[in-house]
């Protein structure tokens, strides 16, 4: 790069800085400079009782937005045939009114799943019969509800394990990949017009990655709908190789879908184990894993902004494939990774800081 385009280029880096972080600028947001949708998880304690400042941020800097769990299982339907649409209608409601677009998130998931959805009145498994009526049933309410309104739904999620098996989940052990094709075949049936995505975490395992395209062309086969595979994408400042995601891209792509980054975050703190998006991990507090509680060193910060520019820079070249990038949440303060894998961790993953201010290192993103 020449000296006059390498001015150019820090020109530019500053004045997208002054329209992003000036109080007075005009109303441009992070989803302006970017060539795929940008969206972020947003939980219903926002929805019903942020402030007006924190919903505005969140309206002017992303066109897509995912709630954390208003549309989970356990949330809509707690009891057998007991629907409870207070939540997600108010979520749903307040993304259309600021021209988001909705991500329904989740309909089939072995967590946050109530105990009766796969098992009979003794404690057992439920017979196929059973669990495929109760499928059909919460699906085609579900997203009959919203038909028309939400733009995409995770229709199945976390369904392979690291080394390419099946989870052996109730809905596995009762129905086999079944279960999969019919969770797919049940939504498009309730919304024809309505993307369908598969979504799981992990994808720097190459078996893992295996198995889902194999998935992704079983369900095509079949005359399925299914337009991308979701990619979580919880990852750390060394931790996994941007290569092993790369592949996992190219991989999904040549299987026929779209690619969707779903629940982006960096933690910057110390990792003494494997980290996983498994939430029944859960482990003792130790301040050596809690070393930064009043700010992250100078050292860290740099490297958690290069760290997020390297991904950016991976998602930029595969524009054309990816569909959206979604954050895990607004801020630091809103992050699932304070209390995760550790409770009481103070953890500095995103893009806005615990003030909800944007961090002035976003600009590298661009």
């Amino acid at each position: 790069m020449t000296s006059h385009s390498t001015s150019r280029g820090r020109l530019y880096v500053a004045l997208v800085a002054g329209l992003l972080l000036s109080a007075a600028a005009p109303a441009r947001g992070l989803h302006d400079f970017f060539p795929f949708r940008l969206g972020v998880a947003v939980s219903n304690a926002q929805i019903a009782d942020a402030p007006e400042r924190e919903l505005a941020l969140i309206a002017r800097h992303f066109n897509s937005v995912t709630p954390e769990n208003a549309l989970k299982p356990q949330s809509l339907q707690p009891e057998e045939g007991v629907f409870r649409f207070e939540q997600a209608d108010r979520y749903v409601d307040w993304a259309e009114a600021h021209h988001m677009k909705i991500i329904g998130h989740v309909l089939i998931w072995h967590s946050q799943l109530p105990r009766w959805f796969t098992r009979d009145a003794s404690g057992g498994l439920c017979s196929r019969e059973t669990l495929l009526k109760r499928m059909e049933t919460h699906i085609t309410t579900v997203v009959g509800r919203y038909r028309g309104r939400i733009h995409g739904w995770d229709v199945v999620n976390e369904a392979v394990e690291a080394d390419g098996s099946y989870r052996q989940s109730d809905f596995y052990k009762i129905l086999g990949e079944e279960f999969i094709d019919a969770a797919f075949r049940f939504a498009h049936a309730a919304d024809p017009g309505c993307e369908l995505y598969y979504n799981d975490y992990g994808n720097e395992s190459a078996r893992k990655n295996a198995t889902i395209a194999a998935l992704v062309r079983r369900l095509k086969a079949k005359g399925l709908r299914i337009d991308a595979v979701g990619m979580q994408t919880h990852v750390q400042l060394k931790t996994p190789a941007l290569a092993a995601y790369e592949d996992a891209i190219r991989l999904f792509v040549d299987a026929g879908v779209k690619v969707a980054i779903t629940e982006l975050d960096v933690s910057a703190l110390p990792n003494a184990w494997e980290l996983s998006a498994d939430i029944s991990q859960n482990y003792a507090y130790d301040a050596k894993l809690n070393p930064w509680p009043d700010g992250l060193p100078a050292e860290v910060e740099e490297a958690l902004a290069a760290r997020y520019a390297d991904w950016f820079a991976l998602f930029r070249k595969y524009a054309a494939h990816i569909d959206r990038v979604t954050l895990w949440g607004l801020s630091d303060r809103d992050s699932w990774l304070n209390d995760f894998p550790v409770r009481g961790r103070t953890d500095y993953p995103l893009l806005f800081s615990r003030e909800l201010k944007l961090k002035r290192w976003v600009t590298r993103l661009f």
